[in-house]
């Protein structure tokens, strides 16, 4: 996911962070300077629902306008398909993948 809190913020005119801090603060969420710029400057790591909801208020949007998905990064974290055998890391080595084989060596259930 890609955080859009600057772009949704500049389409409604607001262009500083310190001008955002404030009209959150006039809607009931007091939030300290360096968790605004956090929140202003990069992706945050944890968002609580409740601040994004004031923050969805404050911009008169919705969270698909602040979260952007990025589903070529979902494809690239994905692990290789099952029956390839070798995939290769950025460095270009190769990396067998071991799948494993349920059900082999056990004994039978006693009768």
């Amino acid at each position: 996911m890609r955080w859009n809190l600057r772009m949704a913020a500049a389409e409604r005119g607001i262009w500083k962070s310190a001008e955002m801090r404030r009209l959150l603060a006039a809607s009931g969420m007091e939030i300290s300077q360096g968790k605004m710029s956090a929140l202003w400057t990069g992706t945050p790591t944890t968002v609580r629902l409740d601040d994004l909801d004031v923050i969805c208020h404050v911009l008169q949007c919705t969270p698909t306008d602040l979260l952007i998905p990025e589903p070529d990064k979902v494809a690239a974290r994905r692990p290789a398909q099952p029956g390839s055998e070798a995939t290769a890391d950025r460095t270009g080595t190769d990396h067998t993948v071991v799948a494993p084989r349920f059900g082999r060596n056990r004994s039978a259930p006693p009768l």
